[in-house]
């Protein structure tokens, strides 16, 4: 049992709780992830560790399903059945030089505690952050504690700079183009809606500029055996799970991946007690 020791809304529908999980905390990583089981009847849901310390995680997740509502209505002093984790592989850091992290929507959350570990490595980081409105905008101090540069866009252009997040790192590129002191940043790498990080890539990739992106597709059990995370990654088959979530963006089949995270729809919604559509 792992109890929640606080419970925040960051925006609206997304949510941030604090949990015990001291094992977890004590070994956590960059760029992994947890299973949560809320009780003995529950699903496992894939979730980002976005912060530890000592003895606890930071979760931070979208009510976006059967699950994560049940999750959102949890208050400090509950409890959560199972934490499994730290799960994933790390990301892989190191000091290469100029990174971009583009976070867009709730992937802001999972971002950022990459973003601290290529800033302590000693990178020059630039962090890209977007979301539909302003009101869906987490974690910008944070990010603008750990990032050399931050730029905040908006779909609706309520806040930062209209547009997408790939429309500022388009603007990016092109400074770089033009000018003759500077030069192309050694990697970008992209959390967000699967159709961002297919944008993101599609740019890169004309540049040549190395992009990872850490995907979060259907998972069942989280260690894999189920094979629903799985994705297409040079022509090969690999799982989300536990060859992942990092992968690299230029040999990654986003249009596999898109049709995958609709696998379940239709019993999302009868959990949701909707009419399937």
């Amino acid at each position: 049992m792992h109890k929640i020791i606080e419970r925040i809304e960051l925006a609206k529908e997304i949510i941030q709780i604090k949990v015990e999980a001291p094992q977890i905390a004590q070994k956590a990583k960059p760029g992994q992830f947890v299973a949560v089981v809320l009780d003995e009847r529950g699903e496992r849901v894939p979730l980002t560790i976005a912060d530890w310390d000592k003895d606890s995680i930071t979760l931070i997740f979208q009510k976006v399903g059967f699950t994560t509502q049940k999750l959102a209505d949890l208050k400090p002093g509950d409890f959560i059945a199972h934490i499994l984790g730290p799960l994933g592989h790390p990301t892989k850091v190191d000091n290469f030089g100029t990174v971009v992290c583009i976070g867009g929507g709730v992937g802001i959350a999972e971002v950022y505690p990459v973003s601290r570990a290529f800033k302590e490595a000693g990178n020059r980081v630039l962090g890209i952050i977007g979301s539909r409105t302003k009101d869906l905008i987490i974690l910008e101090s944070r990010m603008k504690s750990v990032c050399d540069e931050l730029f905040v866009t908006t779909d609706d252009g309520t806040y930062g700079k209209k547009g997408l997040v790939v429309d500022v790192l388009r603007g990016l590129l092109d400074v770089v183009e033009k000018s003759t002191h500077t030069k192309y940043p050694e990697l970008v790498y992209a959390i967000g809606p699967v159709l961002m990080m297919k944008a993101v890539a599609d740019l890169t990739r004309e540049y040549k500029i190395r992009t990872i992106v850490s995907v979060n597709p259907i998972m069942v059990d989280a260690t894999g055996m189920c094979g629903s995370c799985r994705c297409t990654v040079e022509g090969k088959t690999v799982f989300g799970c536990v060859d992942g979530p990092d992968f690299d963006a230029h040999t990654l089949d986003f249009d596999e991946l898109l049709k995958r995270t609709k696998l379940f729809k239709t019993q999302e919604q009868k959990a949701d007690g909707k009419k399937p559509s």
